[in-house]
């Protein structure tokens, strides 16, 4: 893809810094790259640093989809109290699993009781009353509030003091760039003429649906499906095992992407598009 095409339908990784709000950080993109649109996905307390998918243009329609991927942090957590390593350990073993929580009082969602999955939750190190750890956990978590309650459960009260997300879904901090280096690499562009910069820190739209099952469908039912037909057998070259109502990328036989779609799988029908991305 050239620069244009990826400033048209690609995704940039912010590496966010402290101070400004995601929407910010956003707005900043939009205007760095030159751009109409651009769209986050996970918003970050302005306090918090790291990794923050930014879409441009028309990929803003299926950045959504991360939030169906867990996310990664390393934090601090201030305790309010003298707590043993193994006290804390065990009561961090209690947290992973499911759990429930309310979101912080700063929080721009309702505050309701809400069910979350914490895949990970390990304990690095303690100093004093600072502890170190790194968790993963599903999409929607409030590490604030997970460290609140972790400071409930030890009967002495805690409360997250840093906090850096370092992957949501597939990207990680080594994907991310920071906002000074894609404007460089923008101006670079304009300047120069070399774009290989910013081709190396703008990745085409359709990574950010790279976690779903992948059809692929004869060059020759290009035509039908980018008008927003279904997807029929006979325009089908291959596809993994699929359940109904799962959501899947359709792309062509020379790997041109075609859509985000739903799987039907109802007669002769085997998907029908959600987002025609061509």
């Amino acid at each position: 893809m050239n620069v244009e095409e990826l400033l048209d339908f690609g995704v940039v990784i912010i590496d966010k810094p402290k101070g400004p709000t995601s929407h910010q950080v956003s707005a900043w993109v939009r205007d760095i790259l030159h751009i109409k649109k651009t769209g986050h996905a996970g918003t970050l307390d302005p306090n918090v640093t790291g990794v923050l998918p930014v879409a441009l243009n028309r990929a803003t329609k299926i950045i959504n989809l991360l939030h169906l991927q867990p996310k990664e942090y390393i934090g601090v957590m201030r305790l309010h109290g003298d707590i043993s390593h193994d006290k804390l350990d065990k009561v961090f073993e209690e947290f992973r699993g499911e759990i429930y929580q309310t979101p912080p009082l700063r929080s721009s969602v309702a505050r309701k009781l809400r069910k979350r999955k914490i895949y990970e939750l390990k304990l690095i190190e303690i100093d004093k009353r600072l502890v170190l750890f790194r968790t993963k956990v599903e999409s929607g978590t409030y590490i604030r509030s997970l460290c609140r309650d972790i400071g409930d459960a030890l009967c002495v009260g805690a409360q997250m003091e840093d906090l850096r997300r370092t992957s949501t879904g597939q990207f990680t901090e080594k994907d991310a760039v920071s906002l000074v280096d894609l404007q460089d690499a923008y101006i670079f562009w304009k300047e120069n003429e070399d774009n290989s910069l910013l081709k190396k820190y703008i990745k085409p739209g359709d990574v950010i649906l790279s976690f779903l099952p992948k059809i692929t469908v004869k060059n020759t039912a290009f035509k039908n499906l980018s008008k927003g037909a279904p997807l029929y057998k006979p325009g089908l070259k291959n596809m993994p095992e699929l359940s109904k109502g799962e959501l899947c990328t359709v792309y062509t036989e020379n790997g041109k992407f075609v859509s985000l779609s739903r799987v039907v799988l109802e007669g002769d029908i085997i998907a029908k598009p959600v987002h025609i991305i061509v």
